[in-house]
């Protein structure tokens, strides 16, 4: 299943039954957006943290649970469920979870996400969809070993061929900030910083100015720009890993690398422990 649809694409099933829509939110409750300014016709709501984290921990469930989640919104294995972010970080972060649990291959993320579907025009509505029936899907093999924890950070730090990869603001590279500019409270660790040795790449520089992916071609020129190749072993992180997740689904789905992972405790984790350095 191709890993990226574009908006053209999706306007063309959105009568397939075979396709499930998931809008992916970074609103708790569908309520607000979701109703009020409209969604996709057919488009299931989520908030992200509902989708893709345990309900007790910031932790990914395990697969049968994630299994049980997708199978709750109507996917079987004939299924092709397409991830709509709001904003697009918002898809490629649960891509990536399902990735880790061996559920990718049902799924596709939105290029362009929301935001674009609904600047083209494109139908928008406030009718919530029916209930789906549930679905069958199972995991195809073992997930993708496609995150590193802190420990491996740390003891990679200095390591030639290891490219730690920033994904983040400028401000919030430099220290400036700890959450982006756009965000209403600087929070999300108790110090401001890089980890030592990372190389910046803002993640938007990825995507053009309809908020789309580049070309290939694109991609490759912008990993390259800090040193990430082919052949690296290259990590991905930012405040909470979202925008880290489109930094590794671009080099891995859309350039086919299979050399990149994310630090999934990203900044929010390693700006907040004792002992563990920081660069500014």
């Amino acid at each position: 299943m191709q890993p990226l649809v574009s908006v053209d694409w999706l306007r063309e099933h959105l009568d397939d039954p075979a396709v499930v829509i998931l809008e992916v939110s970074t609103e708790r409750e569908p309520t607000a957006r979701y109703f009020r300014e409209g969604h996709i016709p057919g488009a299931h709501f989520a908030w992200w943290k509902t989708l893709c984290w345990d309900e007790a921990d910031r932790e990914f469930p395990p697969p049968e649970e994630m299994t049980r989640r997708l199978r709750a919104l109507g996917v079987s294995d004939d299924s092709h469920l397409v991830l709509v972010g709001d904003p697009i970080q918002f898809a490629t972060y649960p891509y990536w979870a399902l990735a880790l649990s061996g559920l990718d291959h049902v799924a596709s993320v939105l290029d362009g996400g929301r935001a674009l579907w609904a600047s083209r025009g494109l139908p928008l509505t406030s009718e919530a969809p029916p209930p789906p029936a549930p679905g069958t899907v199972t995991p195809r093999g073992a997930g993708e070993p496609a995150r590193v924890g802190r420990d491996d950070v740390r003891a990679h730090l200095g390591d030639p061929e290891r490219v730690l990869v920033d994904m983040r603001t400028d401000e919030e590279f430099s220290g400036e900030r700890v959450s982006p500019a756009t965000s209403p409270f600087d929070h999300g660790a108790e110090r401001a910083g890089r980890i030592p040795g990372a190389k910046h790449l803002y993640f938007e520089r990825l995507l053009d100015g309809e908020g789309r992916f580049l070309g290939a071609d694109g991609i490759g020129e912008q990993l390259s720009s800090v040193g990430a190749t082919p052949d690296a072993d290259v990590v991905t992180y930012c405040r909470l890993s979202h925008r880290a997740s489109l930094g590794w689904f671009a080099a891995t789905r859309l350039l086919g690398w299979s050399n990149v992972r994310v630090y999934d405790g990203s900044w929010t984790e390693w700006g907040s422990i004792v002992g563990f350095p920081v660069e500014r």
